[in-house]
């Protein structure tokens, strides 16, 4: 089966793409705010309990994220002045009210991140997956006060009809795709494709590869320096995307914060937001 959704473009055959004040590269922390169940088995640091009901290592271990990871992060966000692009469970807004009130005093941009990362839609058919969307959408629109203009499906999954559902509700991109330092446009009209990243993922790097603080900070600066390179004549997108059960841990926390103090004070970066990376895009190109 070929790929319909989007066309092949190499970066080095494109016009120059040119960010707000001149900035080299565009910035935003995708926040991955998730409500999970107690009786499935979903994302997990120790898997020799993630089959049981309960299972209370990974539950908890997931569960600190939002009672206690997301006020520390919120804490090194406020500090460096960056807002928070959340990609958002709509379990989540039925559930946490605090959280959406910290989310909405600071401005937040919220995308539409499923129901809960316990379920997926990858199995529903079109009109099931309508109606999961309708829902989804309809959940966080009414309980931020704005109907999501992003989305990032959990465990960045879609079907093949998900960005077409996804247009016909109203949204404008997605981030599921993380095969460029640029937003593309897909096969589907109004549709964008916006950088995420699996590489420069707390999850993944902490849990996954077991990296050290020290090392994380590393990697943030590396990679910025390297995409301020590449932007030499055209700008790039930097996403960091966080989970607060991992970036919240208290051990990681300052590092967190050095990697945030040392983007803020970059004079080549525009520290921003997916919603306002797509909103650019969409008018320059």
């Amino acid at each position: 089966m070929e790929n319909t959704l989007f066309d092949h473009s190499p970066i080095i055959d494109r016009p120059p793409l040119r960010w707000p004040g001149g900035a080299r590269v565009a910035f935003y922390v995708g926040l991955n705010v998730e409500h999970f169940l107690i009786d499935r088995p979903s994302t997990s640091i120790w898997p020799g309990t993630a089959e049981l009901v309960p299972d209370a290592l990974n539950y908890g271990w997931r569960d600190y994220g939002l009672r206690v990871g997301i006020w520390r992060t919120i804490e090194s966000l406020d500090r460096h002045g960056i807002r928070a692009s959340v990609l958002l469970n709509s379990a989540v807004a039925e559930r946490y009210p605090k959280v959406i009130e910290a989310g909405l005093s600071r401005d937040w941009a919220w995308l539409a991140h499923g129901k809960t990362n316990s379920i997926l839609q990858t199995s529903m058919s079109r009109d099931e997956e309508r109606a999961f969307l309708t829902e989804i959408v309809d959940t966080i629109a009414a309980a931020t006060g704005t109907r999501p203009r992003g989305w990032m499906g959990p465990g960045l999954t879609e079907t093949f009809n998900t960005p077409e559902l996804l247009a016909e509700l109203g949204l404008g991109y997605v981030l599921d795709w993380t095969n460029d330092d640029q937003p593309y446009r897909l096969n589907i009209p109004g549709m964008l494709s916006v950088p995420y990243s699996v590489e420069l993922n707390d999850l993944l790097l902490f849990t996954g590869r077991g990296i050290s603080g020290p090392e994380f900070v590393r990697m943030v600066k590396d990679q910025y320096e390297q995409l301020h390179a590449d932007a030499e004549h055209s700008g790039r997108v930097m996403a960091l995307a966080l989970h607060p059960f991992v970036i919240g841990q208290p051990f990681r926390h300052k590092y967190l914060d050095q990697a945030l103090e040392y983007l803020a004070a970059q004079p080549d970066i525009w520290l921003t937001t997916s919603d306002e990376i797509a909103e650019v895009y969409q008018e320059v190109r």
